[in-house]
């Protein structure tokens, strides 16, 4: 319990020093637009294109799939058995730019399936795997910015879908 706190404790003080710094407004706008490529309407581009590309068949769609299947249950299981507060329920006097789409911040969905997104896709697209990272990453940087997410909500997010792409890819690839 000592260590949840602490954990809680840290992401908070790092949660206001972002808030509060002087280019939090500059980064408050293109947040918003990075946030909203996390939304999943690419990623239901991406297997609606597979799927007319290569049919059933394609091992980047079957890989995508699975990792979907596996991945938001786990999230859904961890988002609402930890019932962690989102900033704006845990820090008096904030309140984040974005309405969140749920209650619980813990962890960070788009975080999740936009790392698992980008290193599937790096997989198939070698060429596309750094800028993909980077993408995933302003993702869930982007969430904290627009104050839905505290920074170990992503950080669980990111190995999360990294987990999911890892362990999908060695089942229908490796």
């Amino acid at each position: 319990m000592k260590l949840i706190y602490s954990v809680h404790k840290y992401d908070v003080f790092m949660f206001n020093r972002l808030i509060n710094a002087s280019f939090y407004h500059n980064l408050a706008t293109a947040a918003r637009y990075i946030s909203r490529t996390g939304d999943g309407y690419l990623y239901l581009l991406l297997v609606t294109v597979l799927y007319f590309k290569d049919g059933w068949q394609s091992p980047f769609l079957q890989t995508l799939l699975l990792a979907f299947l596996m991945e938001r249950p786990i999230y859904f299981v961890l988002k609402n058995g930890f019932k962690r507060n989102r900033p704006q329920a845990a820090i008096k006097e904030f309140h984040s730019l974005v309405t969140p789409s749920d209650k619980f911040s813990f962890p960070s969905g788009h975080t999740s399936a936009a790392f698992m997104v980008a290193i599937i896709s790096g997989f198939f697209i070698p060429v596309l795997l750094l800028p993909l990272l980077l993408w995933a990453a302003l993702v869930g940087f982007s969430r904290v910015v627009l104050g839905v997410h505290f920074p170990t909500d992503t950080l669980v997010g990111m190995i999360l879908g990294i987990s999911a792409a890892t362990y999908s890819l060695n089942q229908i690839i490796l």
